[in-house]
């Protein structure tokens, strides 16, 4: 039987950081079942959902803890195989797009937390704005809206707070690219 392990990683990015992980973790025969990895500033940072045997998940664990002190910081965290969510909730897309300020983030994930909607994906970045150069937000989602929330209520919610925050919000069908 194998058993589910949650690694985050993050340390200074350098050459060959994902093979000496994944060279690792074929080593206790683990297999990346999931992962996003991304350059953050000068560091590199990972997120992963691996398997491995049952029988060689602890020492899987002990070897990422020394690879710890090598390069990276690292967790890990034993978690449960998940299986595909059944219901009859609408996978819909957020995106989010205006001038950076602080506090943009946290109002539309308050919104959405008060409404118990469950935010699967996340990316947020700050890039220029074509014209003026001034610090763009973007942000895209994935949320999946239970049957007792209309998808328009969704939209119109946050429209009125991106008329608040200064920035433009849509909410569209989101199609699963998996």
């Amino acid at each position: 039987m194998r058993k589910q392990l949650v690694l985050t990683a993050s340390g200074r990015d350098c050459v060959g950081i994902v093979e000496k992980m994944t060279e690792l973790l074929l080593q206790f025969d683990g297999n990346v079942e999931s992962s996003r990895m991304m350059r953050l500033g000068g560091d590199f940072a990972m997120l992963m959902a691996i398997t491995a045997p049952e029988e060689k998940i602890e020492e899987l664990r002990g070897a990422l803890s020394e690879f710890h002190y090598a390069a990276f910081d690292v967790q890990t965290r034993l978690s449960e195989v998940s299986e595909p969510d059944e219901t009859a909730a609408t996978p819909c897309a957020i995106a989010v797009l205006g001038a950076d300020h602080m506090g943009i983030i946290h109002k539309i994930s308050s919104y959405l937390s008060e409404q118990g909607l469950n935010l699967e994906t996340v990316t947020t970045e700050v890039v220029a704005a074509p014209m003026s150069g001034s610090p763009l937000f973007t942000m895209s989602a994935v949320v999946k809206v239970p049957p007792q929330l209309e998808v328009d209520d969704l939209r119109e919610a946050l429209s009125f707070i991106g008329d608040e925050m200064g920035v433009d919000t849509k909410v569209f069908a989101h199609v699963d690219e998996e």
